[in-house]
């Protein structure tokens, strides 16, 4: 893949021949692909304090490349002192050429700043052929500048695809570039 090429065209040009010769697909629109990614940030210290709210929000916001949506507390758990309708979390769902952007910015910047990477694990399979990543920090992202984050914060990375089994998913992304462990 050059640098120009991006996610969406090496699908419509090499991915879906490839998964076509090897699971002998005979219907073009059986070819597994990629459906939405979602992003997930749980911020339990955000109930307490909303710049904490505030700050997640924005840098979700840059990662993401659209607005992101505050997740909210459905029941108030008083031992986590904690009110329904508090925020919680941020989330953002990606589609169409979003999506792929991002999950190349994902394959070749983010993964490779990873200390010590030696490639993601393929056991996070939900079983139903949709993968999902936890990244431990969000400062990974070249747009979050390391000296505006007062709160380290993980997430998770969501990739739901169209694919019947996690074999079939895990063939699609492996041949968008995804690095799996041996």
């Amino acid at each position: 893949m050059t640098k120009t090429e991006s996610l969406k065209t090496k699908y419509e040009n090499e991915v879906k021949k490839a998964l076509k010769e090897k699971f002998g697909y005979t219907n073009d629109h059986k070819i597994p692909k990629l459906h939405k990614i979602v992003l997930n940030m749980g911020v339990g210290e955000a109930s307490h304090n909303a710049k904490t709210a505030e700050a997640i929000e924005k840098q979700m916001t840059a990662i993401a490349g659209q607005k992101c949506v505050v997740t909210k507390a459905k029941k108030s758990i008083a031992s986590f002192k904690l009110r329904e309708g508090m925020p919680v979390g941020a989330m953002v769902t990606l589609r169409g050429e979003r999506m792929y952007d991002f999950l190349q910015k994902v394959i070749c910047v983010v993964l490779p700043r990873i200390r010590d990477f030696r490639g993601i694990s393929p056991k996070s399979f939900d079983g139903r052929g949709n993968y999902t990543l936890g990244l431990k920090e969000q400062t990974l992202f070249p747009e979050i500048k390391y000296e505006e984050v007062d709160l380290v914060k993980g997430m998770n990375i969501s990739i739901i695809t169209t694919a019947e089994t996690d074999e079939e998913a895990r063939a699609l992304l492996t041949e968008l570039g995804m690095p799996f462990k041996k």
